[in-house]
This record gives structure tokens, sequence and C-alpha cells, in this order.
């Protein structure tokens, strides 16, 4: 993206240096940096690895597996010790990271995204409400009374990166403003299953620990006010919320919420503020340049190229900033990860009847598939038909239809609150997790169908070069479209 803007603007003085490879080296590595950047990618991976998970528990190497998640690793300093499997580092320590990108996109849609404004607002958060509630009252009906009841939370969830994956994968068949539906909602849901962790799967609270993590808060709230924007801070305070959660016996998780809110979101200089310092930086620069002069030499060529690298970073927020900078690692390394260490189970736990065909499978198939079609639907039809809100741009009931079946992939949180619920009870966890895994493949083939099926407008074809899949516009180096259409005009003047 950053070097699609660069190459509209050409040198027009002075020399550009490149090192003897960096074109043909660029020319390899940028096609794999869109790749990178694109949703999709993201969900074909989380994809590839709850595959690659699933061949190696039923393999030979599944004791080799099982004997990994198992590995203790500890962290010693003194005589001060913290000790977990690998496992539980991944799903305790790993996923904070997850839940603070999570964290941080919740801030932003409800600061300036598609939550920010009410009338946006309305039809995404009675989908979300819609497709938590029935979900779990589809799944207690057929549990309540049992041990497996507690496991109530696990169809609330929606997995964002294989649902846009899925939506991506058709392209421009489906509106722009669909996926911004879509992405709304499950943020909302996920804000609901955060909620869910805190409250109801919480077993007992250190108090004095509370109180730590409470003045950790605190001061973190005071970093911010005191108008700290370095992330180093936010993280290192962080990291210790993290600690004081886990000994106080909430999932420590949280931590990565909580660190979220607090992250600054207001840049310190405005559009017109940067505009005017980035001027006067350039004009103090023409003052001290003499010809022949290198910035490695010049102490005052140095000093303002400095302060203009100190105010790029000011102009953007320390939350943008940081979410900018999470994407890549959770998409690509966290959540994989935590695909690889989870989704690793029997074949046999869904390929049989009787292992299929029991309470808890059952009620979070059903709670996934059925309960997010129903709860999705039809909240958003009923806020539809009440005016509440109006369907996304281009949009018909039919795309909502399928975007209600896409939110039945609860896969990463789902499998997440299985492990809470079902802690340290392996065959329910399993039955759990195999419950998730069919219901996010039925629900993600059905969705898939359903959206390719639906209308095609030819305002959701002239969407195509903004779809969050489509290829970036080809500009030549040196040149911009404005420019270009520019100099045309003035050609044909007299």
């Amino acid at each position: 993206m950053a070097k699609n803007v660069l190459s509209k603007f050409r040198v027009r003085k002075g020399k550009v240096f490149e090192a003897p490879l960096e074109n043909a080296f660029g020319r390899l590595v940028t096609p794999f940096e869109e790749f990178i950047h694109r949703q999709s990618s993201s969900g074909l991976l989380l994809m590839a690895c709850a595959v690659i998970a699933l061949v190696i528990a039923n393999s030979p190497w599944q004791e080799w597996y099982k004997h990994i998640l198992h590995l203790p690793v500890s962290y010693n300093f003194g005589e001060w010790s913290l000790s977990m499997s690998f496992h539980h580092w991944i799903n305790d320590g790993l996923m904070a990271i997850f839940f603070l990108l999570v964290g941080l996109e919740l801030k932003r849609e409800f600061l300036v995204g598609e939550l920010s404004e009410l009338k946006h607002a309305v039809l995404p958060v009675m989908a979300a409400i819609g497709g938590m509630v029935v979900p779990a009252l589809i799944f207690y009906l057929m549990n309540g009374g049992t041990p497996s009841e507690r496991g109530w939370g696990i169809p609330m969830a929606t997995d964002i990166a294989f649902a846009v994956g899925c939506i991506a994968i058709l392209g421009n068949r489906v509106p722009r403003a669909v996926v911004t539906f879509l992405v709304a909602l499950a943020i909302v849901d996920d804000l609901g299953a955060i909620l869910v962790i805190a409250v109801w799967y919480t077993e007992s609270v250190n108090t004095t620990a509370l109180m730590a993590a409470c003045a950790l808060v605190a001061v973190m709230w005071l970093l911010k006010f005191a108008g700290v924007r370095r992330s180093a801070g936010y993280i290192f305070v962080g990291i210790l919320l993290w600690y004081a959660l886990y000994v106080t016996g909430v999932h420590a998780t949280l931590a990565g919420v909580i660190t979220a809110m607090a992250i600054p979101a207001r840049p310190k200089y405005d559009p017109v503020a940067f505009s005017t310092f980035v001027k006067d930086i350039i004009r103090s620069f023409d003052r001290c340049f003499r010809p022949g002069d290198k910035i490695i030499a010049n102490d005052a060529l140095r000093a303002r190229v400095t302060a203009l690298d100190n105010g790029i970073h000011l102009v953007q927020s320390p939350l943008q900033r940081m979410e900018t900078r999470l994407h890549t690692p959770v998409a690509f390394i966290v959540v994989p990860i935590f695909a690889l260490a989870n989704a690793g189970i029997p074949i046999d736990s869904f390929t049989s009847a009787s292992a299929v065909l029991n309470p808890l499978t059952l009620g979070v198939i059903c709670g996934l598939v059925f309960g997010k079609l129903i709860g999705i639907a039809g909240a958003t039809w009923i806020g539809w038909k009440l005016g509440l809100g109006e369907l996304p741009k281009s949009a018909t009931f039919h795309h909502i239809v399928g975007v209600a079946l896409l939110g039945g992939i609860g896969f990463t949180m789902s499998i997440f609150i299985a492990e809470l619920a079902f802690a340290g009870e392996n065959e329910m966890l399993i039955q759990a997790k195999a419950g998730v895994l069919l219901a996010s493949v039925i629900a993600g083939v059905a969705g898939f169908l359903i959206l390719r099926r639906a209308p095609i407008e030819e305002s959701t074809q002239s969407d195509e070069a903004g779809h969050l899949d489509s290829p970036t516009t080809d500009i030549r180096p040196g040149h911009s479209e404005t420019k270009d259409k520019d100099e045309g005009e003035q050609r044909k003047l007299p």
C-alpha cells in the first residue's frame, strides 16, 4: 500500500541510490507481501493448520504431538518461578496478543468505524446479539441439567478470519458493504465472548492479586492522561497485568483487551498541523543544505530528518500504529499456532454416529449452524422491518442469510471457550471440539454457496477496485492519475 502511494511521486532532482539486486529482489518480495496482507490468506492458513493438526493427531506421531503440548515451560528469576505446559502458554500467553488486537479493533470500530454511527451500528449490533443469544439457548435446551451445560458459551462465537476468508474467495460477487457488516457484527460478537469469559468462566478470585491488577490498570490510564504515546510503556504494564490476572484467577488473556482500551486513539497532530510541521521542517532542511552535503556527515540535516521521522509517528495514533503492526503476526503466527495446538482431536470423534449424536456435540453444531442463522438473520430482519436500520448498500436479504451462515464458523474463539468450559474433562472437550469443527465446515460451505448464488448488482461490480481482495491499482512510478489527467486536460486547451 505504502509503496503504491510512494510510486505516485517522481524524484525530479538529486540522486536515488539502489543496491545492485534491489529491483530484482523487490519484484520477488512484492507479490508475497500482497499475499500476506490479504484477509483470505489468513483464513486459508488457519484452515491448513487445522487440517495438519487433525492429521498429526491421528497418525503415528500423535504421542509426539501430545508430548510437545504437555511439555513444561518455566520462567525463573531467583526464587520466583512461573511454570505452565506449552499448551497453556499458547492458550493463556500467546492468545493474549490475539485479544490485544481484538481490543484495538473493538476500540477503533466504536470510535471511527462502522459502529461509531448509530444508524450504521443498529443492525450489526442487533445481528450480533441475536447471533449470541439464540445459539446459547439452543445449546442449553439440549444440554441443560447435565454436566455439559457449562459449554453454553461455545456456539456464541464467530471466527472473523475464516468468515472473511470465505467471502474473499468470492471476490466482487459480494458487495463491500456486506463484508463491513460481517466484520462489525463479528467484532460485537467478540465483545460478547470476552464478557462471557470474564464473568462465567472464572472459577475463583484472589482478592490481593485483583487489587494489584486494578492498580496496574490505573497506571496505564495515568500514562494515557500524561500524554505517553510510545507503545512500549503500555506493553510493559500490560505484561505485569497479565501476570496479576493469571494469579487472580480471571483468565489472563483479558489483559490484552484491557491494555488495548488504554492505548491512546488520538494522534498528536491533526492533518493541518502535520502539513504545517512538514513544510516548516522541509524549509529548514533546505536552508541547512549545501551542495555536496551528505546527511550522514551533516548534524543539522540529520536533526531535521529525525524531527520529521518523529512527526510522522505522531500524526498516527498509537492505536492505529499498534493495530497495523499486530495484524500480520497475529494472523500468520499466533492464530495458526493456536489452531495447531487445539484442533488435533481423534478422527473417530466425528466419523461415527455415536460420537456425533450426543447432546454436547449436537448442541454445538445446532447452535452454530441453526442458532447463528436464526439469530443473525432474524434479528436483522426485525430491525430492518421496524425501520431501525438499513441493509448494507447493494445488499439483499439473500446476502444477510449467507452472512448469518458464515457467522456459524466459530473455530478460534469457540475452541478457546471450550478449553475453559471443559478444562480437565478430556472426553467432553473432544466432543465440543468435534462439534465446533463440524459446524464450522457445514456453516462455511453453506454460507459460501448461498453467497455464490446471490444476485450481483452493477454497483457491486463497481466496488471491485475497493474490495478487500482486489488487486492494487497499477500506477507507473513517477506518475499519478491526477497528474496525468491534469496534463491531458492542458494538452486539450488551445
